[in-house]
């Protein structure tokens, strides 16, 4: 009987490990739920609010180049890319995080915002795990690279220095239903950010409906993961009675009760335009919505005036 040798296999391409743009990771932070925590800030967001203290986590580089020559320590460069593009890179080991480069992009991004993969971010979080209570993904908005956070929380779990940290999200809330589940099966709560209940207010707020935002609040708490509402108090424009009435009615609806945070509204960080014309919140106010929200029965977080 005659043996016919097989072929040999065609060697099955190694694929890219799937990486996550970050606009910048702090290794310790208090105020981005409890106890010490690693924030990642994701690159990218789906609103466009004005009130927003991160704006250069709000857009996406497009490789224009105008940031390079406003860079002192020359850490930005144009390389070429595939065909006749051009891609912006940033030297990590050059950059000192003086965000002297941040005012010149015209898409409101971050041009020293950094790739990581798993092993990379999995590194750094074993490194600091023992001074961390936890690890929150924020933004920009995190839920648009969902699926990287998925991986990176899998690997979280299988790693023993890590496995002990809690994982929250911090989100503006703006994701379908049916892509909650798989980050709920992964994370320990989210932290949801409300800019208004009116919707017509939200939406020259941010640039987009809250329908989504509010049906994202009913779902969380339905699983017991709305880890708490966190408000962003904007003095005269979304601390109306009304508005009072509308996040007590929403907190009413909910299926487990949640604390809201108040947190002021201050006009460093955020575009000119808008600090212009809006007020900062004062710390009176603030102590006029927590007693109105403790009165109707909510626990009230205060992060004070940021």
């Amino acid at each position: 009987m005659e043996i016919t040798a097989l072929a040999p296999l065609a060697p099955v391409p190694k694929q890219k490990p799937a990486t996550a743009l970050l606009s910048k990771v702090l290794d310790f932070s208090c105020v981005d739920g409890p106890g010490s925590r690693m924030v990642l800030f994701f690159q990218g967001c789906n609103m466009d609010c004005g009130s927003c203290h991160n704006p250069q986590t709000i857009g996406l580089c497009n490789h224009c180049g105008d940031c390079v020559s406003h860079c002192p320590q020359d850490a930005l460069t144009l390389v070429r890319g595939s065909g006749q593009r051009k891609a912006l890179r940033c030297d990590p080991a050059l950059c000192q995080q003086c965000d002297d480069c941040l005012p010149h992009c015209p898409r409101g991004g971050n041009p020293a915002a950094l790739r990581f993969t798993h092993s990379q971010m999995l590194a750094r979080i074993s490194a600091n795990a023992l001074l961390l209570d936890g690890v929150t993904f924020s933004g920009g908005e995190a839920t648009l690279q969902r699926r990287w956070i998925q991986g990176l929380c899998d690997a979280m779990a299988l790693t023993p220095s890590c496995r002990p940290l809690t994982r929250l999200l911090d989100s503006n809330g703006l994701l379908a239903a049916e892509h909650w589940p798989a980050l709920l099966q992964r994370v320990d709560g989210v932290m949801l950010d409300i800019k208004a209940l009116d919707n017509g207010l939200h939406r020259r707020l941010t640039g987009r409906s809250n329908h989504q935002v509010l049906a994202s609040a009913r779902l969380l708490a339905e699983a017991n993961k709305l880890e708490e509402l966190r408000w962003l108090v904007i003095a005269g424009c979304n601390d109306t009675d009304a508005e009072v009435a509308a996040l007590i009615r929403l907190h009413r609806q909910l299926q487990s009760p949640v604390p809201i945070r108040l947190n002021g509204f201050q006009h460093h960080g955020v575009r000119p335009e808008f600090a212009e014309t809006h007020p900062p919140t004062l710390a009176s106010r603030l102590d006029q919505l927590d007693a109105q929200l403790t009165q109707a029965g909510i626990e009230v977080r205060r992060t004070g005036i940021q």
